[in-house]
């Protein structure tokens, strides 16, 4: 993902893509059935008036953001205040002209008086309708421009404190694991040196360095092989993943701070261990990955009862949430003495509105 800084200046959204010119269309309707609404006393039909009004304010609304999508790249390197002022303009020059086209259209092909004023009277009603709308327009854009800002500097701060979130009890263990195979296992010893490596690479890593959902996999993968060899018979792993689409782009640092707090807050504190199962279900235009595993009670736990468990999956679904710009991705609960975490990644459907 790509920070709306990061590739352009402007806070207009992407006029060229298919999801802002549905809500622009849907939104000129809107204007177009409030206008009817508010034209009384009725001289003509409802659905002439409807008609005819969707049919002027999609003209002028189509035409306006043609234009926009073409000058795009060229506002993109102004300021936020010269790209509200020329985008104002442009907006109300291009009412104009359509303004100036649907009155003569009317006068030549059409009979009948539909915009009932004069010439000078309905320019100008159209001229102050659209300076009105484009305004709050605008300044909509660029209130939810700051938004999407502020959403993406939480969700690096955010990463940042994730990569602080290393605990020391962990490396330590890998130190004592390393150790203790040096002499015993020697290739084992540098598998687990390597694994840590990845782990400590990925953790150091810019934000903006994004990966893949296969890196991302492959890195559980390193992570459960050393857990593995400090717990031994006391961590299970069920791993039902295959035939995912690799190459789909992902934030850093999803499911790996899933699986620790499996390990952390449920495997550690269970006397005999127990399994954590990892699987996935594909769906149209989503993919959902589970983590499960076993919780104790109050009865079976294997030390005191670990605090915290929450800030790595608020981490999470918050860093989700500000890159593919949807809420409600990640969803967590204990049922039948199983925590299971669930991870929706959405896919199929490009969000053209990021920049």
């Amino acid at each position: 993902m790509s920070s709306p800084d990061e590739n352009s200046g402007s806070f207009l959204p992407d006029f060229c893509g298919a999801r802002t010119v549905f809500v622009v269309v849907m939104l000129a309707e809107l204007l177009a059935i409030v206008l009817t609404l508010s034209h009384l006393p009725y001289h003509r039909e409802r659905l002439v008036d409807l008609a005819m009004y969707s049919l002027f304010i999609q003209w002028v609304a189509l035409s306006c953001i043609s234009i926009l999508c073409i000058f795009r790249q060229h506002l993109n390197v102004l300021k936020d205040y010269q790209v509200g002022v020329i985008s104002y303009l442009i907006c109300l020059l291009t009412t104009f002209v359509v303004a100036e086209l649907a009155w003569w259209v009317q006068n030549k092909w059409v009979s009948g008086d539909y915009f009932g004023h004069a010439h000078g009277q309905f320019v100008l009603r159209i001229l102050g309708i659209s300076a009105i709308v484009w305004a709050l327009a605008l300044r909509y854009f660029y209130v939810q421009f700051q938004l999407r800002q502020q959403i993406v500097a939480e969700a690096e701060s955010r990463f940042q404190a994730l990569q602080a979130r290393i605990k020391p009890h962990f490396l330590f263990n890998c130190m004592n694991t390393i150790a203790s195979l040096v002499r015993r296992d020697p290739a084992a010893a540098e598998q687990v040196v390597e694994d840590l490596a990845d782990l400590f690479r990925v953790s150091l890593q810019d934000r903006r360095d994004d990966t893949t959902l296969q890196e991302e996999l492959d890195l559980c993968r390193r992570y459960l092989r050393i857990e593995q060899l400090r717990l031994g018979d006391r961590l299970d792993v069920d791993w039902r993943v295959n035939g995912l689409p690799g190459p789909l782009p992902l934030p850093s640092l999803i499911l790996q701070p899933l699986l620790e707090n499996a390990i952390y807050h449920g495997i550690e504190r269970l006397s005999g261990g127990g399994r954590i199962s990892l699987y996935s279900e594909a769906g149209q235009k989503r993919l959902q990955i589970h983590i499960e595993n076993p919780v104790p009670d109050a009865h079976d736990s294997g030390g005191p009862e670990h605090r915290g468990n929450k800030l790595a999956q608020d981490n999470v679904s918050q860093r989700l949430s500000a890159f593919f710009e949807q809420s409600g991705l990640l969803r967590a609960g204990r049922e039948n003495g199983l925590y299971r975490v669930t991870v929706s990644i959405p896919y199929g459907n490009e969000n053209t509105d990021r920049r």
